[in-house]
């Protein structure tokens, strides 16, 4: 389905091209002949320039012609002889002033009239034929003498046979080249087939000219031998060997979008078969009105009756009028379901475009072949050409469009592989380079799609593109146009180089650990924004001052509005300027635990203006930067657990040493063994406390597990003290009633719930 819409997308319009050059060449040919006026109508111009009114009216006609010379090209002025000029036109009206209703009911009064008077000279000339009486009328100018005609037609059937085995056998020589193209173009990398198959095709093209030329060039050897030998008339002779030139160039052209044999030779990615039929059809026009109108309309002209010719003319274009029409009405179906389907896949303008285009493309193709075919008989000395060069200027401007489009997308349109080196390095700068290609080439598109249409309007004429180009403002235009292009490259370039080197300084490594890691995705997020900002900021002021937009005002009034943002919100930027610093620093990262001025936690989220803690009993809080004094990070590189031991003053300080370094071998091989960086500390005692003598350890720890290993080492420690008998001190009170000099110690008088008194020799402790 996708070849058949590309297939019949051009089959209209490439046929409309070779109507036009063929018919423009018969017809500038047959108006290079003397135009003999009759003697009444010089009468009528004599009598006209003598009218002081009819001539004024005549002139100011011939300048609105000349003003309106886009609706002359198309042949819609209405051929008024010039004795009706004054009776017609009123007065101090102008021909450029005549509305377009009149004009089209002229053009089409002219067209029913030169095809009326066409087929009615034909019939007189056939039925003076027939009928055995001459008929004394222009289409039997000249009497008709079959001897003369059919030793003509001996020699140019001679001269075509001549030249068509050359070319035949031309063809069958190089058919070996064209088939090594082919395979030659069909292989090799994807990125680059379009550019092999226009190599390719560019190749056999030239080849195709150089046959074709050979084979001229042989039918231009035979005919003065003709001539010679035979008495032909050099001019027939003439007359086929231009057609041939001419209709053979345009097969050629042909060839290269719709080559049937060789399918690396064809330009349009259309099937085999869908190419062999547009290569017929087209050429089936082709050699029907080149052969028709450079041949016989001629022939018929200078032998028969111009009548005759004219009438020829008018039925061959019918005929090819008919038979286009028959092919764009059975396969408007084919095309249409190719084109919804088409749309079905796409989205935006682009499937609305295509839907309709499905609906109305025939009648579009069938309104164009009716316009050639009405400018050919209406005007071909004028309309036909510039139908025909505007039409070739389009299929040319599409043409180079749709090959420029292909090839982008071949080349760079598909993902794009960086180095595994440069992967390592920048790992997104891949994922965003496939990013923003398809964007670029979905503009790229768009600028191309909108230049092929600028220009196509300017091959028309509706409007002069370089006088506009010309003009001041139309260099500015331009101009500036193209700057704004040059500046949103050169911002996507920037923004792409610049947002990779932060993911290079910042994106964590393989061997990162998860604080870096944190710290790398909360300054990479930073700097986007930042960067995004700037960069957006600075494009959209460049590109305001190009289209002539005064910045300056602009810029003045940002920096009055940042001025005033900035009193009223002293906090707010003082939280900003703050968690910058921060950051830079490295202070903290998501899964810290840290300090921040009176709160202290696990820290949850870095941005820009705050940070958020949650503590150990699950409190969540949100602290500015701005509040910040200093900032303490207990999970930084490493951990300290600093132990404080106490024992009894009748306890060894060194026995107590020995079990604590048994209680930390014992941590070692325990379940914190990976979490133990160097081997324990024992500082000594640190002080001779009122109840206690204490001994101060340190034990070294990977970051956030200092307290972990603390109290895993406090309970061996604890175990290994009881084992050794070695007393923990612990608050008591000691009731001491004193002692005499031989250590006795009086009696202490007790009194009881009871009242009774209990009297101890010995001392009580309680």
């Amino acid at each position: 389905m996708r070849h058949q819409t590309q297939t019949f997308r051009y089959l209209t319009a490439l046929m409309a091209v070779v109507l036009m050059l063929f018919t423009a060449a018969a017809h500038a040919e047959a108006s290079a002949q003397p135009v003999v006026g009759q003697p009444g109508e010089y009468a009528e111009l004599a009598d006209l320039l003598e009218n002081d009114a009819s001539r004024k009216v005549l002139i100011d006609q011939l300048r609105g012609v000349h003003a309106s010379s886009q609706t002359e090209s198309l042949g819609l002025e209405s051929e008024v002889p010039a004795a009706e000029i004054a009776a017609q036109a009123p007065s101090g009206q102008t021909a450029g002033q005549v509305s377009m209703a009149r004009r089209m009911a002229a053009a089409t009064g002219n067209l029913a009239g030169d095809m009326g008077r066409q087929f009615a000279a034909l019939g007189v000339l056939v039925s003076g034929w027939f009928g055995g009486d001459a008929v004394a009328s222009e289409a039997t100018a000249a009497p008709v003498e079959m001897k003369t005609v059919i030793a003509a037609l001996l020699n140019l059937v001679i001269l075509v046979a001549v030249t068509f085995v050359v070319f035949w056998v031309l063809r069958a020589v190089v058919g070996s080249v064209f088939a090594r193209l082919s395979v030659w173009a069909r292989a090799g990398s994807e990125k680059v087939a379009i550019l092999r198959t226009m190599v390719a095709v560019a190749v056999a093209a030239l080849l195709d000219i150089i046959v074709v030329a050979l084979a001229y060039l042989a039918g231009t050897f035979v005919a003065p031998l003709l001539t010679e030998q035979l008495g032909a008339d050099a001019t027939r002779l003439a007359l086929f060997l231009n057609a041939f030139l001419l209709v053979e160039l345009a097969k050629a052209g042909l060839r290269m979008f719709f080559s049937s044999r060789y399918e690396g030779l064809r330009l349009l990615p259309v099937a085999a078969e869908q190419a062999r039929f547009c290569n017929r059809f087209l050429a089936r026009e082709a050699g029907l009105i080149g052969y028709g109108l450079l041949v016989l309309v001629p022939v018929l002209n200078f032998n028969v009756s111009p009548s005759l010719g004219s009438a020829a003319g008018t039925v061959i274009m019918l005929v090819a009028l008919v038979y286009a029409a028959a092919v764009i009405w059975r396969k408007r179906l084919v095309l249409r379901e190719a084109l919804t389907h088409r749309a079905n896949t796409g989205s935006g303008p682009i499937r609305l475009l295509l839907l309709v285009l499905a609906r109305t493309w025939h009648w579009l193709a069938l309104a164009y072949a009716l316009l050639v075919f009405t400018v050919t008989v209406l005007n071909p000395e004028t309309a036909l050409p510039f139908v025909a060069l505007a039409t070739l200027e389009t299929l040319i401007y599409v043409g180079l469009g749709l090959l420029v489009s292909v090839a982008l997308g071949q080349m760079i349109g598909k993902e794009i592989q960086l180095p595994e080196r440069l992967n390592a390095s920048m790992p997104r700068l891949q994922a965003r380079v496939n990013t923003y290609v398809p964007t670029g080439l979905k503009i790229i598109r768009g600028l191309i799609l909108a230049l092929v249409v600028v220009l196509s309007l300017d091959a028309w004429e509706l409007y002069d593109l370089a006088a506009w180009y010309a003009t001041t403002a139309g260099a500015q235009t331009v101009s500036a146009l193209i700057d704004i292009l040059l500046i949103l490259a050169l911002a996507a370039a920037v923004w792409i180089a610049l947002a990779s080197l932060v993911e290079h300084k910042f994106s964590p490594g393989e061997t990162s650990t998860p604080a870096q890691a944190a710290r790398g995705e909360t300054l990479l997020g930073l700097f986007h924004t930042s960067l995004a900002i700037t960069i957006i900021i600075m494009t959209v002021m460049i590109v305001l001052s190009e289209v002539g937009v005064d910045i300056g005002p602009l810029i003045a009034g940002a920096g009055v509005l940042g001025l005033a943002i900035g009193f009223g919100a002293q906090k707010l930027v003082q939280d900003v300027i703050t968690g910058v610093f921060i950051q830079l620093e490295n202070a903290m990262n998501t899964g810290d635990f840290v300090g921040v001025g009176a709160n202290s936690g696990t820290v949850e989220r870095v941005g820009i203006r705050s940070v958020a803690l949650r503590d150990l009993y699950g409190t969540y809080h949100i602290v500015p930067f701005s509040s910040v004094d200093a900032v303490s990070n207990y999970t930084r590189e490493y951990g300290n657990h600093v132990g404080e031991y106490g024992i009894g003053y009748r306890e060894s300080i060194d026995d107590a040493i020995v079990q604590l370094e048994a209680a930390f071998e014992a941590l070692k091989e325990g379940e914190h063994k990976d979490n133990i960086l160097a081997p324990m500390t024992v500082a000594g005692v640190t002080a001779l406390a009122d109840s206690s003598v204490n001994i101060r350890v340190v034990i070294k720890t990977t970051p956030g597990n200092q307290w972990a290993v603390g109290r895993a080492f406090n309970r061996l420690v604890k175990i290994y003290f009881d084992k050794a008998g070695i007393e923990i001190p612990f608050p008591h009170t000691t009731l001491y009633f004193g002692e005499d000099r031989d250590g006795n110690a009086p009696a202490g008088n007790i009194r009881l719930a009871d009242d009774r008194v209990v009297s101890t020799q010995n001392g009580s402790n309680g």
